[in-house]
């Protein structure tokens, strides 16, 4: 940076704040703090340092120069204020205050944090509790010394009564327990330290994450094994980059992120892993297929959510929770479609990323880094041996929906191409082939002299025998969907004896190609279009030709980068490529290549 534009003042206030959350006594506390020095509007006074809001919004003087220790206690003496709350409503706030800022003071003496921007008597500074100050005052009066220790000036409150800017969090933490979670952590450490064990190891359950993580893996089997292989990332700076309000997940990168700054309790973020595990196991990011990724994401929520709730893992937390009762029972497939019709309801919904953001980061479509490791089949296995480990250890009752899920993934899913001949078998039945003489018969060589009927197929059926193809023709589609589409028609077309196709080739115009032989779509057909997409008029005009026969099905092979809306009168199918996506709700069936 130049020079010329650095403010050593901002720069010691950054570097005493960022010090207070690294400490490892109040660095739980002080994650969750938000630091705020505007220029205008600031409500620290000319001769103060800064004030505490008890929603844990600290401000900070905007022109005041001090060094970083000096900043490091200010804002650890605006920490213990929450720690030990202190916001408490007194008519003599005053000597409240005042009684306050004496214990905080000779805490902070005791552990020599920071350099203290006052130096009160040591021997008038008692090791009392804040009633004793309190009474002490009120009978005595407050000493000069004691007035002095506020951060907020001489004779003045450093602590807020009220805050007029809204707390970043669902609900107001629990500073009191944040801070026994710190000296739980920090104890934790310093026992390891003193024991000669590294600090990377058996420190894992120094956080509310990495205890519950190990929950997890201790006593709750069905997500114990997915829980052992994801990395727990409990960066602040990392997830405000990612945009992370609570959590979010990474399949490839089998890393679960959770943001120190959400002010989750262990409870809630037992419930917060749990959710991000569960979007991994049931590989929800691979079975998003062309839908929207957002709305998908929260469609998948509601079914994660609900089973949480009624498994009672953890506590849901206050804020990113989609979870409506009366959604119980349905599919995340069922739930997009309701979500999907309307799309002002995009706008209200929050996951635990935030607002309109999928806390799934993995795109569909996106591919691992270690081409090595099968992450579908990791996630499957996890999850199955921890079903059964849960069932047979009587762990608890789970709902049916996520048992039928998790039974689920031990059968393959059925690729697109036999998921299409399916749809192909129920319109195009099996033809029973006669003996018949009506033709030359045929002969063996063993016994030339007898003749034998030949199996013959009746003509008549074979005359309506067909079906309609409208293809997407446009720039947009690719060359190999385009040939992968059509030669996955012309294979099951002749192995269901499908003389003929209709074909109509659709760009800005449709282009009606008439009815052609099935061994011609196999090989080398000529395509006409390759400019914009508009799929209605190819319709319409297999729907309306005459030599078209009134019940033979449609179809449908896009991108879906088409009309929002297409009027269909007869039965049709879909088939899309692997990432397209329609921009309506389709009536008929869908296949994807893969």
């Amino acid at each position: 940076m130049n020079q010329k534009h650095k403010d050593p003042a901002r720069e010691s206030v950054e570097a005493g704040f960022k010090a207070l959350q690294q400490h490892p006594l109040l660095g739980m506390l002080g994650g969750r703090l938000s630091l705020r020095r505007p220029k205008e509007g600031n409500p620290v006074p000319d001769d103060g340092w800064a004030l505490v809001s008890p929603d844990g919004l600290i401000y900070a003087h905007p022109r005041r120069r001090a060094d970083a220790a000096q900043w490091l206690h200010v804002f650890a003496h605006a920490a213990l204020h929450l720690a030990f709350d202190h916001f408490r409503t007194s008519p003599r706030s005053r000597l409240w205050n005042a009684a306050c800022d004496c214990v905080v003071t000779r805490f902070l003496l005791d552990l020599k944090l920071g350099t203290p921007i006052s130096q009160p008597p040591q021997d008038e500074l008692h090791a009392w509790d804040e009633d004793r100050w309190f009474q002490s005052f009120c009978e005595r009066g407050v000493p000069a010394w004691a007035l002095e220790l506020s951060i907020a000036g001489e004779h003045r409150d450093d602590m807020l009564t009220s805050d007029e800017a809204s707390h970043r969090w669902g609900r107001r933490p629990e500073w009191s327990k944040l801070f026994g979670e710190g000296m739980f952590a920090a104890v934790d450490q310093a026992l390891l330290r003193a024991s000669g064990v590294a600090s990377t190891e058996l420190s894992a359950r120094k956080t509310a994450a990495q205890r519950a993580r190990a929950w997890f893996i201790d006593h709750y089997p069905l997500l114990g094994a997915l829980a052992a292989g994801f990395e727990l990332i409990e960066d602040t700076a990392h997830c405000q980059r990612l945009n992370i309000g609570i959590a979010a997940i990474s399949d490839h990168e089998r890393r679960i992120y959770l943001n120190p700054g959400a002010g989750l309790n262990e409870l809630e973020t037992r419930f917060v892993i749990a959710h991000e595990l569960l979007h991994a196991g049931l590989r929800h990011t691979a079975r998003c297929g062309g839908r929207d990724f957002f709305l998908w994401n929260a469609a998948c929520d509601f079914v994660i959510n609900g089973w949480l709730v009624e498994m009672a893992v953890g506590m849901p937390p206050a804020r990113g929770l989609l979870h409506d009762p009366a959604l119980k029972g349905q599919s995340a497939e069922a739930i997009y479609d309701v979500i999907s019709r309307d799309l002002r309801t995009r706008r209200k919904l929050v996951t635990l990323r935030g607002e309109c953001a999928a806390d799934m980061l993995d795109a569909p479509g996106c591919t691992t880094s270690n081409p090595a490791t099968d992450l579908d089949d990791f996630c499957r296995r996890a999850l199955l041996t921890g079903l059964e480990l849960h069932v047979s250890g009587q762990r608890g009752v789970l709902p049916a929906g996520l048992i039928e899920e998790i039974r689920a993934l031990a059968q393959p899913p059925i690729p697109w191409d036999v998921a299409l001949a399916q749809w192909f078998d129920a319109w195009f039945t099996p033809l029973e082939r006669s003996r018949s003489y009506a033709r030359l018969s045929r002969r063996q060589s063993a016994t030339p002299d007898i003749p034998r009927p030949r199996y013959a197929l009746d003509e008549a059926l074979l005359a309506g025998r067909t079906f309609g193809v409208v293809l997407d023709s446009s720039g947009s589609m690719e060359r190999s969907d385009l040939a992968r589409g059509l030669g996955a028609i012309a294979a099951y077309a002749l192995s269901r004896e499908v003389p003929m196709v209709r074909l109509v080739c659709c760009d800005a115009a449709a282009h009606d190609e008439g009815y052609l032989p099935v061994e011609a779509i196999a090989g080398v057909v000529k395509i006409r279009g390759r400019g914009g997409t508009v799929l209605q008029p190819g319709i319409d005009l297999l729907q309306s030709a005459a030599d078209f026969p009134k019940a033979a099905p449609l179809l449908i092979i896009t991108d879906g980068y088409c009309e929002p809306r297409l009027t269909i009168a007869r039965e049709h199918a879909f088939l899309l490529t692997r990432v397209g996506r329609l921009p309506f709700l389709p009536r008929g069936p869908v296949f994807r290549t893969s």
